[in-house]
């Protein structure tokens, strides 16, 4: 199954042209990851008519406002909502503190827990991982503690070709086979050739975000040969010393990661207000690397083979 992310919001510091500060909603399989939640979040899950009973896991890259300040109100529309299921909730150190916080003076007790899980600054660490997915921060430098995240599906099953085989497999038999094991009769004759009767996997799919940061060369290796690569892109390249002085990257530098790095596709987003036409940052982008695309509100992108 392909994971689709959806922008939400893809501006920087402040609300203009018709664009919401930052969040995204990555749909792996049959779990919904909400990516920051910048101020009018929750108004974009509603107007994109996701439910919000499908998030349960919410990741937060660091406590600059326009990346947080739509948490608080979130989490109270799930509690007014009705919810039980439990929320975790991944963040930098003090995030817990401030939630906390808020409740306790406004004298709340959610309807459902929030498991707070504080990620370690400028040490990369997984911070999710089961049977289908893998998650791991990436340390960034910005003025404050920043993570990005890289999603990493797990190996997938081999497929198994039903009309090479006239006869019913067992669940045992099944299961050996999606392993890449041959079957074997009491005697250890070769029932079943496993590449005889079994489609290769599906390759697994990636994706990495890449939030507020300075270029950082050596993120290439990071993020080598990654499916999908949203990278921050505050300011044009006219701009680098801006940039660099704010901990913020250029266009032109996002996609020169890109190329070094030799993903497939890259995003542009952190969009700075002063831009009011985009397309200016994506021809400075695409310049140097072509598979480069917006990160407008609204659009989905599939990442498959």
């Amino acid at each position: 199954m392909a994971i689709e992310l959806q922008i939400l919001g893809s501006n920087s510091a402040a609300f203009a042209h018709n664009r919401h500060h930052t969040s995204q909603l990555l749909r792996v399989q049959d779990k919904y990851f909400l990516i920051d939640c910048g101020e009018g979040t929750q108004l974009l899950i509603k107007k994109h008519k996701i439910k919000l009973s499908r998030i349960n896991e919410i990741l937060i890259s660091h406590l600059h406002g326009d990346h947080y300040y739509g948490l608080m109100g979130l989490i109270s529309t799930l509690h007014l909502y009705g919810r039980k299921a439990d929320l975790c909730i991944y963040g930098p150190p003090g995030l817990a503190e401030i939630i906390t916080l808020q409740l306790r003076y406004s004298m709340t007790r959610l309807s459902y827990d929030i498991k707070f899980k504080e990620w370690t600054p400028n040490v990369p660490e997984v911070i999710f991982d089961n049977d289908k997915l893998r998650i791991t921060t990436i340390p960034l430098d910005h003025r404050i503690p920043c993570s990005g995240f890289l999603f990493e599906e797990k190996a997938k099953k081999r497929g198994i070709n039903k009309n090479a085989i006239k006869r019913k497999l067992t669940p045992v038999e099944a299961a050996k086979l999606r392993n890449g094991e041959d079957l074997v009769d009491e005697s250890g004759n070769v029932v079943f050739k496993n590449e005889e009767v079994t489609f290769d996997p599906k390759p697994p799919y990636s994706y990495a975000y890449c939030s507020d940061t300075r270029l950082i060369p050596e993120l290439a290796e990071t993020i080598k040969g990654v499916d999908l690569v949203y990278h921050e892109s505050t300011f044009m390249h006219d701009m680098h010393e801006r940039a660099a002085s704010t901990y913020h990257t250029t266009a032109r530098q996002a996609a020169e990661l890109a190329e070094k790095a030799e993903v497939r596709r890259l995003l542009l987003g952190h969009f700075s207000t002063r831009y009011k036409d985009l397309s200016p940052l994506l021809r400075e982008a695409r310049s140097v690397f072509s598979e480069t695309y917006l990160a407008e509100e609204g659009k989905k992108f599939v990442i498959n083979h």
